[in-house]
């Protein structure tokens, strides 16, 4: 950030008074512009045995597996964005959802929520930001090709909380480190 968005002015790096941290603020009219984490919401799609996937589009990780997901809007609650990215990236229609995992990524500031749900009816196709989209079996999860460690967690917890026929809320910090620790690397 360089210039305020408040009156134009340049803005410096530095703590305010009553703050612990740096913060961009304007050397003009002293507004405190405040960056925080960014949220990412979506779900994980189950129908019947299968879950859905989409094969993405856009960068980062072009043509690689991902669960339907994107950055929550304004206005919006996290359900309403996750559903609204699985209509986005899979043309899916999701029920009976509820908050499965959450995981922080502190060094890349951004929080992830997703939605364990039930595909309304196995109709779905690929959006805009999809290349394909397709309903997977537990041994056909192209583990490898998939494109962001949450993703990779999300699914593996997934599939060891069907087998006890429980799934609690998960909630983790996820640090580039973590690797091995119950993670598989894509």
């Amino acid at each position: 950030m360089k210039f305020c968005s408040s009156c134009g002015g340049a803005v410096s790096r530095r703590v305010p008074a009553n703050d612990d941290r740096e913060r961009h603020v304007c050397d003009s009219c002293e507004t405190v512009h405040y960056q925080n984490p960014r949220i990412v919401v979506g779900c994980l799609p189950v129908f019947g045995e299968q879950v859905l996937l989409c094969r993405r589009a856009i960068q980062p990780r072009r043509d690689y597996w991902t669960l339907p997901a994107g950055f929550m809007e304004n206005g919006e609650t996290s359900l309403e964005g996750a559903r609204r990215e699985t209509w986005e990236e899979a043309r899916a229609r999701v029920e009976g959802e509820s908050l499965y995992t959450i995981f922080d990524l502190p060094h890349i500031s951004q929080v992830y929520m997703f939605y364990l749900a039930r595909l309304s009816a196995p109709e779905f196709a690929a959006g805009p930001e999809s290349l394909e989209v397709a309903l997977f079996d537990e041994d056909a999860i192209p583990w490898h090709e998939l494109a962001f460690p949450v993703v990779n967690a999300t699914l593996e917890r997934f599939f060891a909380d069907r087998r006890h026929g429980i799934f609690p809320v998960h909630n983790a910090t996820l640090r580039p480190g973590d690797w091995g620790r119950g993670v598989r690397r894509s």
